[in-house]
C-alpha cells in the first residue's frame, strides 16, 4: 500500500478525551488516527470535517491516518 499518496475523507468520530478518532475515506474505508496526527497541531478536530490525509504503517499489517488537514 502506497502511504505517500494523499487521500480524502471525512472525520467520522473524534473523542478529545481519549485523543483518537476515525476518518472515512471516500470509498468507505475507515482509518484510525491519533490527535497528534492532526497537521495543524491543534490536537482536536470536529466530526464531519472534510480532510486530506496520508497513511502510515504502524504495527505489521496496520495503517493509521496521518497528516490530517481540514
Amino acid at each position: 500500500m502506497a502511504s505517500e499518496r494523499q487521500r480524502r475523507g471525512v472525520v467520522a468520530e473524534f473523542d478529545a478525551h481519549k485523543g483518537w478518532g476515525t476518518v472515512v475515506e471516500l470509498d468507505g474505508t475507515r482509518w484510525f488516527f491519533q490527535c497528534t496526527r492532526i497537521a495543524n497541531g491543534s490536537r482536536t478536530i470536529d466530526p464531519g470535517t472534510e480532510v486530506t490525509f496520508r497513511l502510515e504503517a504502524r504495527l505489521p499489517g496496520r495503517y493509521e491516518a496521518t497528516e490530517l488537514l481540514g
